[in-house]
């Protein structure tokens, strides 16, 4: 694992498929090459026509991995389930990767776990985001819990006894209406690619996502996994093109971003009247309801979505600025982010994704330490330290380092390498009344509050910041990076680093296995990561070189343990999942 794209995913299914049917018809090792070399020059239908497919199994990037009259050949189908005859259209033979891309046409035979009439959305099986809406929603949790399971089979490199049995994946309280953020988009003009065409368009553009397998956008009237506010907002911009679509020349990604305004019940107002508070209102939000306070109070109020609670009522609408603001509650917490950024996308499983990372931040209890999925890794009879500090890495706005806060009397910092990420970071602290008290907001000495510094990363760990500050005794680490996982000067420096307790979080459980296979082993060598040399030190000469070499020697290796293991379901109906690997440093 490389880069955790889907391509290098896909490629090992296919590669696992073939193998497995070999093994059935007892070719062994011997023959997988000649079947592999045998599927690349068999009489395969023509690019375009139609066939019949088996579905035989689901990769883990959601597609149906089927076979065709008996061939070891795999074809790649979408919206197809393991036991479904589905009509496909032949798109691509591609022969150096041994399978076959189609088109999904229709079902033949559906399977027993498909049930179309599950399905709420009209443009499934067309649009590119679904691929799971005619299953049972506990079938789709086991499927991806299947595709854990995988990940760390394949690309952890860690022999089986290693790796936990993965926990059952968490689902999300909605299945529809609970993305808070959708990006639909529209292309340029006719002939905008060729030349410096500068016509704008004739009629308004389909407004949507991409088609399956197309490079062209699909127009959707309505996203039925978006929020309401979200989708009222769609609604406003499809209203909105369809006037003002002949000032553009070019194509646009549209944000659809929900905000939260929170009122509690006894002093709940009109939806009117609470727009034009600006008490409550980060500055940003005062200066965008200055702007928009021409509209009149009925069409402000058409916009509103109100979610009404015991305690409060939610007034919920729609961004669509890049550079305006965002609020979001999780639990008790609030935050506020640029509308544009990142932030997870299904508020209705952030209060139970976060309240588990608290659970599992710190060590279990001793008398917990029983419990058949706890790895006990501490072998020293004297207690440990307690720990005390927290350090969340890949921090952004402050999610973890937030809502984990109060567990850590030594103190919490979170470090993004995105200087506008730790600015809202820092605000969001003080919305929630823990923000450092130290004079200097890049100051790490710990106080017991909450702060966040601008930092690459990278540079972490071996700089004065956190040497010396931080106890790794009395330090847990949480991770959450981008997609493509850590790289090997940020694994080195974690594990020179030392944390006792490491809670790696990912929206790729690709890239999360292969890093925490690097934790477990104790080395980045043989990941698949690319190495940084400017990332270690170099030695000059022959005489610098056999220094390092004994210093190397002298250091003592760190390694860890898996504790557990656990998918959450952030984005029902789809082939994503996210993971949650709890680790112990090894104390031998």
């Amino acid at each position: 694992m490389a880069t955790g794209s889907s391509e290098e995913v896909l490629a090992v299914d296919v590669q696992n498929l073939i193998e497995s049917l070999n093994q059935a018809d007892d070719g062994g090792a011997e023959t997988a090459g000649n079947e592999a070399e045998d599927s690349m020059t068999e009489n395969l239908p023509e690019e375009g026509s139609e066939v019949d497919l088996d579905v035989v199994e689901l990769a883990s990037t959601g597609e149906g991995l089927a076979l065709y009259k008996g061939s070891k050949r795999v074809y790649i189908v979408p919206f197809a389930v393991p036991g479904d005859t589905v009509k496909a259209k032949i798109y691509r033979h591609l022969r150096d990767e041994n399978y076959t891309v189609a088109d999904f046409i229709s079902v033949v035979t559906p399977s027993p776990e498909r049930d179309d009439s599950r399905v709420q959305c009209k443009y499934f099986a067309a649009c590119s985001g679904c691929q799971f809406q005619m299953l049972d929603y506990a079938h789709q949790l086991r499927l991806k819990k299947r595709i854990v399971e995988k990940a760390f089979r394949h690309f952890s490199q860690l022999p089986p006894e290693l790796v936990p049995a993965i926990q059952d994946t968490i689902g999300s309280p909605l299945q529809y209406g609970y993305r808070t953020k959708l990006t639909p988009h529209f292309d340029g003009p006719p002939g905008g690619r060729r030349g410096n065409n500068k016509q704008p368009f004739g009629s308004r553009p389909p407004i949507g996502f991409m088609l399956k397998g197309k490079r062209s956008t699909l127009d959707i009237e309505d996203c039925p996994i978006g929020t309401d506010a979200v989708r009222l907002g769609m609604k406003r911009e499809r209203a909105r093109m369809a006037v003002e679509y002949g000032k553009y020349t070019r194509g646009a990604t549209i944000l659809l971003r929900e905000s939260t305004k929170r009122v509690p019940k006894k002093t709940t107002t009109t939806a009117a009247e609470d727009n034009s508070s600006s008490l409550s209102q980060p500055p940003s939000e005062r200066e965008t309801a200055a702007k928009d306070s021409s509209p009149p109070p009925a069409a402000e109020e058409d916009d509103v979505v109100r979610v009404e609670t015991d305690e409060y009522t939610d007034l919920k609408t729609c961004v669509t600025d890049n550079n305006g603001t965002s609020t979001e509650y999780v639990g008790p917490y609030v935050f506020h982010n640029p509308a544009g950024s990142f932030f997870q996308n299904n508020n209705s499983i952030l209060p139970v994704f976060t309240d588990y990372i608290r659970q599992h931040i710190l060590p279990p209890s001793p008398s917990s330490s029983s419990s058949p999925d706890i790895t006990t890794t501490t072998t020293s009879p004297s207690p440990p330290p307690q720990i005390k500090y927290l350090i969340d890495a890949y921090s952004g706005s402050g999610l973890f380092t937030i809502t984990l806060s109060s567990l850590f009397p030594g103190g919490s910092v979170g470090i993004d390498i995105s200087d506008a990420s730790i600015t809202y970071a820092s605000r969001n602290a003080a919305s929630n009344s823990l923000l450092s008290s130290s004079p200097s907001p890049n100051s790490l000495s710990p106080d017991g509050g909450v702060r966040f510094l601008a930092a690459d990363a990278n540079a972490l760990f071996t700089g004065p910041e956190v040497l010396g500050r931080y106890p790794p005794d009395e330090t847990a680490v949480v991770l959450d990076p981008p997609r493509k996982g850590c790289d090997a000067g940020f694994l080195r420096q974690l594990l020179a680093f030392a944390p006792r307790r490491v809670v790696y979080v990912s929206c790729n459980v690709h890239t999360q296995a292969r890093d925490v296979g690097v934790l477990v082993r104790g080395e980045t060598a043989g990941s698949g990561l690319q190495e940084d040399d400017g990332a270690e030190e170099k030695g000059g000469d022959d005489a610098g070189g056999k220094k390092k070499e004994e210093k190397e020697k002298k250091k003592k290796k760190t390694r860890y343990a898996i504790e557990s293991i656990r998918g959450f379901d952030f984005f029902p109906q789809t082939g994503h999942v996210e993971g949650v690997a709890v680790l112990n440093r090894v104390d031998e």
